[in-house]
């Protein structure tokens, strides 16, 4: 699979086949936006008319890991690469935490959208989704949180995504990221894993294939490093104390409706669920038939329950 063979919006076909959608495809663009630091932040747009509904992704992905949802939503809708994934550029300091995040696709919601936006952010998208909403009120007519609350490790805990992406930094072909993805026992299908890997991954132009995400290259170093691994390890216990606090902090203050979708074996235990609708009285919980990728695992059934809320069912 090159990129002489696909472009980036080949799969929705499939996608809505699989969906069993009726219908053309919507029309779908690559956008891109100079950020003041001299940064890019990527997005996808899809349908015709201005965005009514914006989705933000989980750490290690990036915004076609909503493709399917889109398809299912039927309605016009903006997937913002976060930085440091997809198409956006990496941050120097490598701070992928919600608030730090969160002035960046504020920017981007300025100049894609032109109404208060259905915002919805899955994992690391959701903590960043929650910060946009209390620092940009304005942007946000509902938010809808995915599967994350504040304290849980947003960048997916498991030492066996850590192993994954601690690998090579550069592989020879595509193929052997999908082999290695089936390998762990990620991805899915071979066919799944091979979109996957096509869309978060790259052709350096020395002929290498290297991930689109700043984090393969953060755990790759790493690995090659025991000191600074347990540097940073530490220094993520001293932090997560902090950013629990502050990600409450932004859900008490945000002002739209919020909804948390969380899957039945997912991150977010039945403890976590009932402590979010304790601090949150005033927000719903939707508990659904699904692990944490929500996104992929249900897509159709997402969408639907997402048209609904944007009030389109």
């Amino acid at each position: 699979m090159s990129d002489d063979a696909f472009d980036e919006f080949s799969f929705l076909p499939l996608q809505s086949a699989d969906l069993g959608l009726d219908g053309p495809v919507p029309r779908a663009e690559r956008l891109s936006l100079e950020l003041p630091d001299g940064r890019t932040l990527s997005a996808l747009r899809f349908g015709d008319g201005p965005p009514t509904v914006t989705f933000l992704h989980g750490a290690g992905l990036n915004a076609h890991t909503w493709d399917s949802t889109i398809l299912a939503l039927g309605l016009p809708a903006l997937a913002i690469d976060l930085p440091g994934h997809g198409d956006s550029s990496w941050r120097d300091d490598a701070a992928y935490v919600g608030p730090a995040l969160a002035p960046d696709v504020a920017a981007g919601m300025d100049a894609w959208t032109d109404s208060p936006q259905l915002l919805v952010g899955q994992s690391l998208g959701g903590l960043t989704a929650a910060a946009v909403a209390a620092q940009r009120p304005d942007l946000v007519r509902e938010l809808v949180v995915i599967d994350i609350t504040p304290g849980i490790d947003p960048n997916g805990g498991a030492s066996q995504i850590r192993e994954f992406f601690a690998g090579p930094s550069d592989w020879a072909s595509r193929e052997e990221l999908v082999d290695r993805a089936l390998s762990f026992g990620l991805g899915g299908t071979r066919a799944a894993a091979e979109r996957g890997v096509f869309l978060n991954s790259r052709v350096r132009p020395d002929g290498r294939v290297e991930w689109k995400h700043h984090f393969a290259r953060i755990a790759n170093a790493l690995a090659a490093d025991p000191e600074a691994a347990a540097a940073a390890s530490a220094r993520q216990d001293a932090i997560s104390s902090v950013l629990s606090a502050g990600g409450w902090s932004d859900l008490a203050a945000v002002t739209a409706p919020l909804t948390l979708i969380r899957g039945d074996h997912g991150y977010v235990t039945t403890d976590e669920a009932d402590d979010f609708e304790k601090r949150l009285p005033e927000a719903s919980v939707v508990r659904v038939p699904t692990g944490h990728n929500v996104q992929e695992e249900i897509p159709g059934e997402l969408g639907r329950m997402l048209r609904q809320r944007a009030g389109k069912g």
